[in-house]
């Protein structure tokens, strides 16, 4: 799992932001209880402009992680900003928005990781 967090946080900081989102999707559903993940899709609603599902997102890994520091933050920020715009944060019992549908893992093609490894 660590592989593909780590793949998605470099998609994600590329800008490719479809792509995290599968790889975050993928490990959230592999792993329901992975706040990390969670926050990833969090962080890629944010990039979208979408607040709203940024802030169910972050509430879901807060939920998960209650000492998560980056959840609580980010919960509270977007809960603040929607705030300021008079609209009252979402109610928690409202699901964030689904991530894209998990497509089919691509043929066997080493990744980055996979190279480097092979190297040594």
């Amino acid at each position: 799992m660590i592989e593909i967090m780590l793949e998605a946080e470099r998609a994600m900081a590329v800008g490719l932001l479809d792509k995290a989102e599968r790889l975050y999707a993928q490990v959230a559903a592999a792993d329901p209880r992975n706040s990390i993940a969670v926050m990833g899709l969090a962080r890629i609603a944010l990039e979208r402009d979408n607040q709203r599902g940024a802030y169910l997102l972050a509430r879901r890994a807060l939920a998960l992680d209650p000492d998560n520091p980056m959840a609580s933050h980010m919960a509270r920020r977007m809960a603040e900003v929607m705030a300021g715009r008079g609209e009252p944060p979402p109610d928690d019992s409202v699901e964030p928005p689904k991530p894209a549908a998990v497509p089919a893992p691509e043929p066997d093609r080493p990744g980055l990781i996979d190279r480097i490894r092979r190297r040594r």
